[in-house]
């Protein structure tokens, strides 16, 4: 059975043609077969707006099969977790993985669209195993805001990248080896543990 992911791009000029497409390529290189990767083009991806956003994640997210992964990148990232989190939607996550997801917030950065929020924790999927990456040499997303972010998400796994840019220097193997592991049949309490 192929399991499906939804790879959410960030934002910025030509970023889904010249620069995320890169993630997704090694994304599928690492995961191999039994996995398909959709990567839809968000509009408008050089100001990326949550109301622009929002109606095209929603329909992708709507039309996803059960137990599909949500992988969003950047400021992709931060607009698929507070939809996932304002709209409480009906459907089997098998895991959520956020790469270098800028925080909306009090030391984060500040949005005209996005309220801030500290409960994501609460309000996600239950038991939907979640896993945030940032690499140290991140020039463009401070680390700081993946602190905030494990405050915010208490149950995630937190995956400390030494020495990777914004773009984990266009490898996401560390990535694909956390979904690959979703199939195994290792307890909650250990899949959920936080590590750095």
């Amino acid at each position: 059975m192929t399991t499906q992911l939804l790879f959410v791009q960030g934002a910025g000029q030509n970023v889904h043609d010249e620069w995320d497409n890169r993630l997704v390529d090694s994304l599928a290189r690492e995961l191999g077969d039994g996995y398909e990767i959709r990567y839809p083009r968000l509009p408008d991806e050089a100001d990326a707006r949550y109301a622009a956003w929002r109606p095209e994640l929603l329909r992708e997210l709507n039309t996803l099969p059960y137990g599909a992964v949500l992988v969003g990148h950047s400021v992709g990232g931060t607009i698929l977790l507070h939809v996932l989190a304002e709209e409480h939607l009906k459907m089997h996550i098998a895991a959520i993985a956020l790469i270098a997801t800028p925080f909306i917030g009090v030391g984060g950065w500040p949005s005209d669209e996005l309220e801030p929020r500290t409960d994501f924790g609460a309000r996600l999927p239950e038991g939907t195993p979640i896993f945030l990456y940032h690499g140290t040499d991140d020039e463009i997303v401070p680390i700081d805001h993946l602190s905030l972010y494990a405050r915010a998400i208490p149950q995630a796994t937190i995956r400390v990248l030494d020495h990777r840019d914004h773009q984990l220097d266009n490898d996401l193997g560390v990535v694909a080896r956390d979904i690959r592991g979703l199939n195994q049949s290792a307890p909650d309490s250990a899949r959920n543990k936080r590590s750095d």
